[in-house]
């Protein structure tokens, strides 16, 4: 077990302790249940193993439910479909007594749900929303339009069209800049993109930004399973097709730090960062390791952070309160309408982090080491 996670489980167990005294958290209880932890199942279904997030989640899960007595099903999928639904049936069949799934497509997964909802089996959406069905019970994530809003800001700041404290930069533009969202199949693609095309708007309407390649749907921009690699071929596609006039493109909105690893290596692999070809402002999201290494060697301008060690802790939480036939606490009752309901849900804070944000924020906080930023790699 990793020192990270070693930190994040005594963590949490202080905070549910506090949560079920003070009422705080996705829900709270008395222990209405008459069953015991250890004769309860909980099946966790993360999408991929590829993103340390996910490894992370779902670590952190299984470690907090095993701490407080539950036995824990946690499956890793693939990215791939079938195998996500199978694993959840396997799941239900198998008698779980409360899902969270981390959905691989928010749309994929509407017959499992429903043999849980047949089954009495409550189901917690866990960071992504799964749409189209009505048999979604909760859903714990973080503000997801917010995160856009963040990410658009750290656009802004890093070109000096605006200062951290919200004020007018000293930089007028006009500067070049390109726009990447994540996978169309994932809800939160959609609040990320919203958050920051709101935000870069007014900006792009008064000349100060200028989308140089035309392409500012989401449709144009989205990238499939948020593929590193499909990333960094779109990146090479567009200095070829909209940049080989001399200009340079500046800043790149980038939804995610994996995307901004391939967009990062497109523009390296084009002479960017070398002598006074100025890295254009790149921004990210999740404060991976590799990323964050970038940020401090300035590379990548920033990233949103997410704790998903509260994340968890709200997962947990919430899967108790069902567990005592309980409705668990929302923060919020009227965002996520996945197309047949409007989901109850509890919504967690992002913190955006510039280098001057990794100590404060990720180091000291015991997310990451001294060490850990310095390489650039996890120590597991």
């Amino acid at each position: 077990m990793s020192r990270r996670f070693l930190v994040a489980l005594g963590g949490a167990v202080l905070a549910l302790s506090l949560a079920a005294c003070s009422g705080e958290g996705a829900g709270s209880g008395d222990g209405g249940g008459g069953d015991k932890p250890a004769d309860l199942t909980i099946g966790v279904s993360m999408p991929t193993q590829t993103s340390e997030r996910w490894i992370a989640d779902g670590n952190s899960v299984k470690e907090k439910l095993e701490a407080k007595g539950y036995k824990v099903d946690l499956q890793y999928a693939g990215d791939d479909i079938p195998t996500q639904s199978q694993q959840v049936d396997q799941m239900i069949t198998q008698g779980a007594d409360v899902l969270i799934i981390a959905a691989i497509d928010g749309t994929a997964l509407s017959g499992q749900l429903q043999a849980a909802a047949d089954a009495k089996i409550p189901v917690i959406a866990y960071d992504r929303l799964i749409r189209d069905s009505k048999n979604v019970d909760f859903y714990v994530s973080f503000d997801n339009y917010k995160v856009g809003v963040a990410q658009a800001t750290a656009l802004l700041v890093g070109l000096g069209l605006q200062n951290k404290d919200g004020s007018k930069g000293s930089a007028a533009g006009p500067f070049n800049i390109e726009l990447f969202a994540g996978s169309l199949d994932d809800n939160n693609a959609h609040f990320f993109f919203d958050g920051a095309m709101d935000t870069l708007k007014p900006f792009i309407d008064n000349k100060s930004l200028r989308v140089k390649s035309g392409q500012t749907a989401i449709e144009q921009v989205a990238i499939l399973r948020w593929q590193q690699e499909t990333a960094q071929k779109r990146m090479e596609d567009l200095l070829t097709s909209s940049y080989n006039d001399g200009s340079k493109v500046q800043g790149v909105l980038s939804p995610y730090d994996g995307l901004s690893r391939g967009i990062i290596t497109a523009l390296q692999n084009a002479g960017y960062g070398a002598s006074a070809n100025k890295m254009p402002v790149v921004t990210g999201q999740d404060a991976e390791i590799a990323s964050v290494k970038l940020i401090n060697d300035g590379v990548q301008s920033s990233t949103i952070f997410k704790d998903t060690r509260l994340l968890a802790e709200q997962a947990v939480i919430a899967g108790e309160a069902f567990l005592q036939d309980k409705d668990p606490q929302a923060n919020d009752t009227k965002t996520y309408d996945n197309g047949v309901k409007v989901v109850p849900s509890y919504l967690l804070p992002v913190q955006t982090v510039y280098k001057d944000d990794i100590k404060p924020v990720l180091i000291d906080s015991g997310y990451w080491t001294a060490d850990e930023v310095k390489s650039g790699q996890a120590k597991g």
